[in-house]
């Protein structure tokens, strides 16, 4: 415990300390945004191949305050492309997994671990909708490739599924689009519920710290000469 505290207070006075290089401007942004971001509602990607695809999902995410993104390689690498994710990566809390035999599984039973329900997308299963889906346990929104859907180890680990009532022609929406729509009710749902979806203490500081390093032009000396002076 004691040791924590210490941890706390040496990222604090790391975070004070580089927030001199960041306008006033940007760190009353930053004051506004982290207020409405939230890990209680968390995005898997599973083998996405389209970049746009999951780069349009990334700024979907940084617009509707979910802070994290778990990004499953089985197949296929992500790489962000910048002209659809507009800079939403830098803001969020990407989290890849890349070094299984199956890195799906692995990053689905972390999340179960961490008191996730993995709730699986798919228009062909009929147990929930963005309207009644429970909001009583944090939940992680799984979705798959377009062709493909999701795997069969994502589906075996669902403990719900979710899918968007459709009354046309076609039955299935762009992942982007799906994602869109799902984030935007559930995000809605869960900020008018009476359930404390706010980040922690700890949470906000480790994040904070991302974004001053992000912002500040050659962060990496900024902080390397810090730690020498505190070290000297």
């Amino acid at each position: 415990m004691k040791q924590e505290k210490t941890d706390r207070d040496e990222k604090e006075k790391l975070l004070a300390y580089l927030n001199r290089f960041i306008t006033e401007h940007k760190l009353k942004k930053f004051d506004e945004v982290i207020r409405n971001r939230t890990r209680y509602l968390t995005v898997v990607l599973e083998d996405i191949f389209q970049p746009h695809n999951a780069s349009a999902v990334l700024r979907t995410c940084d617009v509707f305050g979910i802070q994290e993104v778990h990004i499953i390689e089985n197949r296929n690498r992500y790489e962000v492309n910048p002209d659809v994710a507009l800079g939403s990566s830098k803001w969020l809390t990407l989290l890849k997994y890349h070094g299984e035999e199956n890195n799906t599984v692995t990053c689905l039973d972390r999340l179960k671990s961490q008191g996730y329900a993995i709730i699986a997308t798919s228009p062909h299963k009929d147990d929930y909708t963005p309207e009644n889906l429970p909001l009583d346990k944090k939940i992680a929104l799984v979705f798959g490739t377009e062709l493909e859907g999701l795997s069969p180890a994502a589906l075996g680990k669902a403990d719900g599924f979710v899918r968007i009532p459709m009354v046309g022609f076609t039955e299935s929406l762009n992942i982007s689009v799906s994602a869109a729509l799902l984030i935007a009710a559930l995000s809605g749902r869960l900020r008018q519920s009476g359930i404390d979806w706010h980040l922690t203490a700890e949470e906000e500081l480790d994040i904070r710290l991302g974004w001053a390093r992000h912002t500040i032009r050659k962060s990496d000396l900024i902080e390397k000469a810090y730690r020498e002076k505190r070290n000297g």
